[in-house]
């Protein structure tokens, strides 16, 4: 266990009564509540809402893509927080498919790296602007199946911080271990989410 366990945002539905759970991760430099914004649009009317706050506001101190030692133990310690959430829902009696991912930037990141290094059919993996995280894509980081588990990954094809090709090959990565992935590019410059994306995570991910 973390000894200082960051402070965890919660809303929506409690979690005794909800039939699903949302572990929303907010970008750099943001919180808990950006994040939790995100619910006045999203179809999360029968989830609990779990949002962690990271330390200095930042899950990992540089790039998602610098050296995998230059992000070190702040990104192991970010694994480790969520991996402690996840248990904790466990816990109180939900499934895997139950739990869904919602992250933003380099929240978006460390969902998809979560998710993948854990790979098993969760109810989705939504990641608004996000790729893998490492210097190098290492397929032998990742474990698991996902079963079929959605995965949406949507982004500028120009973003400044997340590129499209570490998009497409964590696409590529995550639908040999078994998930459903689609992905929405856009061709403007914005590092923002669309109403296009939020239409399609609904439709598609959030519907049932």
């Amino acid at each position: 266990m973390l000894k200082n366990m960051p402070e965890i945002t919660k809303a929506g539905m409690p979690l005794e009564q909800a039939t699903k759970v949302a572990v929303m991760i907010h970008g750099r430099g943001a919180n808990p509540v950006s994040i939790m914004g995100l619910n006045r649009y999203l179809n999360l009317d029968e989830f609990a809402l779990l949002a962690p706050q990271a330390l200095a506001s930042s899950w990992y101190p540089f790039s998602f893509m610098a050296p995998d030692a230059n992000n070190e133990p702040a990104f192991s310690k970010s694994m480790q927080i969520i991996d402690e959430i996840i248990q904790d829902i466990h816990e109180k009696g939900f499934t895997s498919d139950q739990i869904y991912f919602i992250g933003f930037s380099q929240g978006a990141c460390l969902s998809l790296e979560y998710a993948s290094q854990n790979a098993k059919r969760y109810g989705g993996v939504i990641a608004f602007t996000g790729g893998l995280i490492g210097e190098k894509l290492n397929p032998s980081k990742y474990k698991g199946d996902f079963l079929g588990t959605p995965v949406f990954i949507g982004s500028s094809q120009q973003d400044i911080h997340v590129p499209l090709s570490r998009i497409e090959a964590s696409a590529e990565l995550m639908k040999k271990l078994g998930a459903y992935v689609e992905t929405l590019i856009f061709a403007d410059m914005q590092h923002t989410i669309r109403q296009e994306e939020i239409e399609w995570v609904n439709k598609h991910i959030l519907n049932n």
